[in-house]
């Protein structure tokens, strides 16, 4: 598998079901904060909306795709901030397809367009402790862990701490 053929695309009515599958993931939800699952009503009219540009909605949702246009992750885009040049980051890679270096070519590709295009000046990531591969994601693609939010998050009948990376763009 030579992941540089692997691109981003915007949203299309057929990933319906792969982002249906995603979004209804239970053991994803902390991750998000997601208390509800999504209808496929909802998702579709997500989809048909996704064209918006990020400087009105303040986000955007790209796909990770193989040179077939399957869908294998999504990466966001969210709080987009133009007057101070920054946004969040959040990627996730379809169980089948982790560890394979995927995300990390997503993420590269996303830096691409915020940094590029989009002319951000950084992006930043939340990260729960527990995660290992996320971790291991941002700090090999330069990523600065700036803090520590103590007891941030509650799932699993405990509180969890987030780590907080930041990339600056310094070109």
């Amino acid at each position: 598998m030579n992941i540089d053929q692997f691109h981003l695309r915007s949203l299309v009515p057929t990933d319906i079901d792969f982002l249906f599958a995603i979004e209804n993931d239970r053991s994803l939800w902390h991750l998000s904060n997601t208390l509800v699952p999504y209808t496929r009503t909802v998702l579709e009219e997500y989809i048909a909306n996704a064209h918006q540009d990020i400087f009105s909605v303040k986000q955007q949702r790209y796909v990770l795709a193989n040179p077939a246009q399957t869908p294998l992750g999504l990466i966001d885009l969210y709080n987009f901030d133009p007057t101070h040049k920054r946004a969040g980051v959040g990627v996730v890679i379809e169980e089948e397809n982790r560890r394979k270096g995927l995300a990390k070519r997503a993420l590269i590709l996303l830096e691409e367009i915020a940094f590029n295009q989009l002319k951000l000046n950084q992006l930043y990531a939340a990260v729960g402790e527990e995660n290992a591969a996320s971790l291991a994601l941002f700090d090999a693609l330069g990523y600065v862990r700036t803090a520590v939010k103590k007891e941030w998050n509650f799932y699993n009948n405990r509180y969890h701490d987030e780590v907080v990376f930041q990339k600056i763009n310094h070109v």
